[in-house]
């Protein structure tokens, strides 16, 4: 079972799906909006991967400024210009992401994302609390993914999709899916795909989820492993060969 998470600050926005492998396909066997934290931790325990859709932790520099900031033991940077402020609003991962793919991901220090992000904080502890492996890699239960990357690198549309004025936005990318992915059986879920993003996003966050099981998806390296333990990583599906 590979459960998909779309979070958002409040639970009626927020996105779940659960998708399961069964006689050689994969199948689309839930879906729901308005996803409360307990429903999420019981989805959780349950599932043998959990891709989720929102920044799972801090830049480590980000985290340090405060902390010293706070103290006023800040030593005076060199220059606060666009580059210093940059290593303060994006993590490793979200610069890689950039790199790999020329989108760059919502800054959870300086942006509205560090709302539901506020919120998966609280998630983790509760998961962390009850002997759930949150590691931050992606090495554990929960990994961090993002529809709109993995959309690109299956050259989908990854833009443009959100809101209820794209529906049928929505709809050609449901229609690309079943072409990229003949096994995989929306089962009837995707007219509520169509209707709301954030099921579509749950479903794609599974997607990647299942698809890192299978071996087809990119993490940290080895290099980048102890910063991603605290920061969080984006698994990316590979390129095609």
């Amino acid at each position: 079972m590979y459960l998909g998470i779309d979070l958002a600050a409040d639970p009626k926005h927020t996105g779940m799906a659960v998708l399961r492998e069964i006689d050689g396909g994969l199948v689309v066997e839930s879906t729901a909006v308005g996803v409360s934290d307990a429903q999420i931790i019981d989805a959780v325990h349950e599932a043998d991967g959990t891709g989720v859709d929102v920044p799972i932790g801090w830049p480590i520099r980000f985290a340090e400024l405060l902390q010293d900031h706070a103290a006023q033991r800040l030593q005076p940077p060199e220059s606060t210009d666009a580059a210093w402020r940059r290593g303060l609003a994006l993590r490793t991962t979200d610069m890689a992401v950039h790199r790999r793919t020329g989108i760059t991901p919502l800054s959870v220090s300086a942006n509205l994302i560090a709302y539901p992000a506020f919120r998966w904080a609280g998630i983790e502890a509760k998961l962390r609390d009850e002997g759930i492996d949150t590691s931050r890699d992606g090495s554990g239960a929960v990994a961090e993914v993002y529809p709109a990357a993995a959309l690109y690198r299956w050259g989908l549309p990854h833009r443009g999709y959100k809101g209820t004025k794209n529906a049928a936005v929505r709809q050609h990318m449901v229609e690309l899916l079943a072409t990229l992915f003949p096994a995989f059986d929306w089962q009837g879920f995707e007219a509520l795909a169509i209707a709301d993003d954030n099921v579509l996003d749950a479903v794609l966050a599974a997607l990647v989820t299942q698809q890192m099981a299978q071996g087809n998806c990119e993490g940290p390296a080895a290099d980048e492993r102890e910063i991603a333990r605290v920061e969080g990583w984006i698994w990316l599906p590979k390129l095609p060969n």
